[in-house]
C-alpha cells in the first residue's frame, strides 16, 4: 500500500512504522520450541510443550488437540509492580491469544493431545498481546507443530487524524482507536480482530489495511528466525 503521510512520532516512526522489531526462535532448553520478541521496550517469551498427553484424561478431546495458552505479565515488568498470578486481563488476552494461534494449527492430526504455551511479559511498553502472539506462533513452529502458516499480529490506532502503526508508551492513551490484528498472511486470514474507541467504517477499512500490511512484514522476521535456528 502506499505510504502514509502525516505525523512524526516521538519516537522518530513513521506513522506506518512499526518499533525496532527482535525475534529469536529456541531460547528455552527445557521446552519443546520456544522464541523470544522484542517489539520495542516490549519483551515476550513463549515457551511450547506438547503435543503431549492430556491430563486429566476426561479434559481430552478424542477427535482433536487442545491448546492452551497462558499469558501472564512479569511483576517487574512495567514501572508499578504487577500483582503475581493471573489476573482478569490475563485470562481474557490468554483466552484471544490462544484462538488467534489456535486457527494456523492442524489440531485434528493430535486427538486426545494437549498443546500447552506459556507466554511471559518480562518488559512491558504497550503492544503486550501482539508481541505474545508473535512469540507464541514462533515457538509453535520451533516445536514442530504443523500449522497453515506463521501468524502475524500487530496494532494500529488513529492519533490527529493520522493511522499509526504499532503503538507504543502513551500512544494508546492518544489514540482515538486501539485495533490489534493477527494475521496469516499466505492464508490471507484475519485470526484476531478486537477494537477498543470509536471510529467509521471508513477507518476501520484503512487501517485494516495498514495493518494487514504491517503484518506481513513481521511475518518476514518471523520466518528468518525460525530459517536462522533450523538452517545451518
Amino acid at each position: 500500500m502506499k505510504k502514509v503521510i502525516g505525523m512524526k512520532r516521538n519516537d522518530g516512526r513513521k506513522p506506518e512504522d512499526f518499533r525496532e522489531l527482535e525475534i529469536e526462535a529456541g531460547v528455552l532448553e527445557n521446552a519443546t520450541g520456544s522464541a523470544r520478541v522484542r517489539m520495542g521496550r516490549t519483551i515476550a517469551v513463549a515457551g511450547v510443550y506438547g503435543p503431549r498427553e492430556m491430563f486429566p484424561r476426561r479434559l481430552q478431546n478424542p477427535e482433536k488437540a487442545t491448546l492452551q495458552l497462558r499469558y501472564t505479565m512479569a511483576p517487574f515488568s512495567t514501572d508499578e509492580r504487577v500483582r503475581p498470578g493471573l489476573s482478569r486481563r490475563g485470562k481474557e488476552i490468554s483466552m484471544v491469544s490462544g484462538k488467534a494461534v489456535e486457527a494456523a494449527i492442524f489440531l485434528d492430526d493430535f486427538p486426545k493431545a494437549s498443546i500447552d504455551v506459556f507466554v511471559d511479559i518480562i518488559q512491558a511498553d504497550a503492544g503486550t498481546r501482539t508481541a505474545a502472539i508473535n512469540a507464541a506462533a514462533v515457538a509453535l513452529a520451533d516445536a514442530g507443530v504443523p500449522m497453515r502458516d506463521m501468524v502475524s499480529s500487530v496494532a494500529v490506532g488513529k492519533i490527529d487524524g493520522t493511522y499509526v502503526v504499532d503503538l507504543a508508551g502513551k500512544e494508546e492513551d492518544a489514540s482515538a482507536c486501539d485495533l490489534p490484528i493477527a494475521y496469516m498472511p499466505n492464508q490471507d486470514k484475519i485470526t484476531l480482530l478486537q477494537m477498543d474507541g470509536d471510529i467509521s467504517k471508513e477507518d476501520l477499512k484503512k487501517m485494516l489495511e495498514l495493518a494487514k500490511d504491517a503484518a506481513r512484514k513481521i511475518h518476514k522476521v518471523q520466518v528468518e528466525a525460525l530459517k536462522k535456528r533450523w538452517l545451518k
